[in-house]
């Protein structure tokens, strides 16, 4: 291990928290990052970390030597930044991002990066699973919702939420529900990509309530549900970016907006922020300025 990664180590295991979520961002093993801090605290004859059974926290001479460590990883990745500035860009981009936000979103800003770089070749995975962007060894991820993971870098572009909808030919048949517990006397069209109880969840007055449903249609896909939905076969529950073009041309109807629980984030993230490749810093950049225009992500 040369010294820069030495320090970029260093500082991944502060900014992560953990020893584990530091080999995870750095896609190395826990063990080799064990040693590599091991090693380095044997050189220096100084303890840089204390570790408990809990946490992590940088001693006084960790947090001297991590404000340097920066500096110095920030001013070697812009001198690699400025050397590369008047190459073209080139490579593999590998992009994951789930399916129909893909679909309606990410396909088409990858065809414009594609149109602007063309010795960029991009391979697009659209799954609604979070796949591991170390194992699988993808470049970028676009995320909906809480990120679990502290070893990915974000950028946050926007946010959607969950909500009601329903055809107005439903409604003029069946009337809107004016409470949660009232979907119980309604037809539902329930979404379910995995197993799990059919039931929804509301926030009302600070307070979140759960409503155990009886759905007439149950579908492993969103597209299905707004089919659904639009031929007026019931009530179902989009996120907002899915149902926005069916709201703006009205074949859909939002319901119980103050019910509806708290917005989900948008994210634009990659495993680590040092060392980036030109091709998926350039790409990162495209992407966020892309998607924060989009109003399918004002929530």
């Amino acid at each position: 291990m040369d010294r820069l990664d030495e320090l970029a180590l260093f500082v991944a295991i502060l900014d992560v928290g953990s020893l584990a979520g530091a080999a995870k961002r750095l896609g190395r093993s826990a063990a080799a990052v064990t040693r590599g801090l091991g090693g380095l605290e044997e050189r220096l004859g100084v303890r840089l970390i204390e570790r408990t059974t809990r946490n992590l926290a940088p001693t006084e001479a960790g947090r001297r030597l991590a404000e340097q460590a920066r500096r110095l990883l920030a001013d070697y990745d812009e001198a690699l930044i400025v050397a590369g500035a008047e190459q073209p860009l080139r490579g593999r981009l590998r992009v994951t991002a789930p399916v129909m936000f893909g679909r309606k979103h990410v396909t088409p800003l990858v065809i414009g990066f594609m149109r602007a770089y063309p010795d960029i070749r991009v391979e697009l995975a659209l799954s609604d699973g979070n796949l591991d962007l170390i194992d699988e060894e993808l470049d970028v991820a676009i995320r909906i919702g809480p990120l679990g993971d502290s070893a990915l870098v974000a950028r946050r572009v926007g946010q959607v939420t969950r909500m009601l909808v329903a055809s107005p030919d439903y409604l003029a048949a069946h009337g809107a529900p004016d409470t949660p517990e009232d979907l119980s006397r309604h037809a539902i069209i329930f979404n379910a990509p995995r197993r799990g109880p059919p039931e929804w969840r509301f926030t009302l007055d600070g307070r979140e309530r759960v409503v155990r449903l009886t759905p007439r249609l149950i579908v492993s896909h969103v597209e299905s549900a707004l089919l659904a939905a639009r031929d007026g076969q019931g009530i179902t529950r989009p996120l907002s970016y899915q149902a926005a073009d069916d709201l703006a041309s009205g074949a859909l109807v939002r319901l119980l907006p103050d019910a509806e629980p708290p917005p989900l984030p948008v994210h634009v993230v990659v495993p680590t922020a040092r060392l980036m490749p030109g091709r998926v810093r350039a790409f990162v950049d495209h992407a966020v300025d892309h998607l924060k225009k989009l109003d399918a992500l004002r929530g």
